[in-house]
């Protein structure tokens, strides 16, 4: 049986990810997302939250998180937020949104819920990153605020597998190349990405219940592109 706590749970890879993971009964998940997610399996709860919060509300996170579960096996940060401008056009409140989704909150939830993470026998914490954060990766005009972002989740990933590691505590991370979402068709209209969530979900899956046994504080770059 397996704790296991997703963000950004109600669309793309997340929502896939939850149906993925929910097809096995041992399993408790627990979604937090913005806009509420149907579901029939009986091992999934949604928690209705808003990361742009969660500084001003970590304490009733964690009690709602800690109501539902004693202790937190697989944490997978996968909520984030996409805005496809020139860096000159972005606005300072669209720049702050992608650092706070794709950086700041990610590490605050693992900061949140960290008592949790230290009950678990050998948690596994993922982060969910972008080739565009990738170092060394192609960059493009118009994801500089995001591939930033994700750029910033990638190293504290490094730093964070350092700091737990007396806890047994492992975090690597996922810099995912293009997949067909909602995300990436709202800031790519008409572009079709060679991956479906579901491939990438099952991928993300297997990732989370295992590759924490052989490698701890890893950036893998996970793409058949790099749009």
């Amino acid at each position: 049986m397996a704790n296991i706590l997703i963000t950004g749970g109600s669309r793309g890879i997340g929502k896939a990810l939850v149906e993925h993971l929910a097809q096995e009964a041992q399993n408790k998940l627990l979604i937090i997302s913005r806009t509420s997610l149907t579901t029939q399996a009986h091992n999934v709860k949604c928690l209705s939250f808003d990361l742009m919060q969660i500084h001003q509300q970590e304490e009733y996170l964690y009690q709602q998180v800690s109501d539902y579960f004693d202790a937190i096996d697989i944490l997978i940060n996968n909520a984030g937020l996409l805005i496809n401008k020139n860096f000159e056009a972005i606005t300072f409140d669209e720049a702050y949104r992608m650092a706070y989704l794709n950086y700041m909150a990610p590490a605050w939830l693992i900061r949140t819920l960290l008592p949790l993470l230290k009950r678990a026998t050998h948690p596994h914490v993922v982060n969910i990153s972008s080739m565009g954060g990738f170092q060394g990766s192609s960059k493009y005009k118009g994801l500089s605020w995001y591939s930033s972002s994700k750029a910033a989740l990638a190293s504290i990933t490094e730093c964070m597998a350092v700091e737990f590691a007396p806890y047994n505590i492992a975090v690597n991370c996922l810099a995912l190349g293009a997949v067909n979402t909602e995300m990436l068709q709202q800031a790519f209209p008409g572009y079709q990405a060679p991956i479906e969530p579901a491939q990438m979900a099952r991928f993300i899956a297997n990732f989370a219940k295992s590759a924490h046994e052989v490698m701890n504080g890893k950036i893998i770059p996970i793409a058949l592109s790099n749009p």
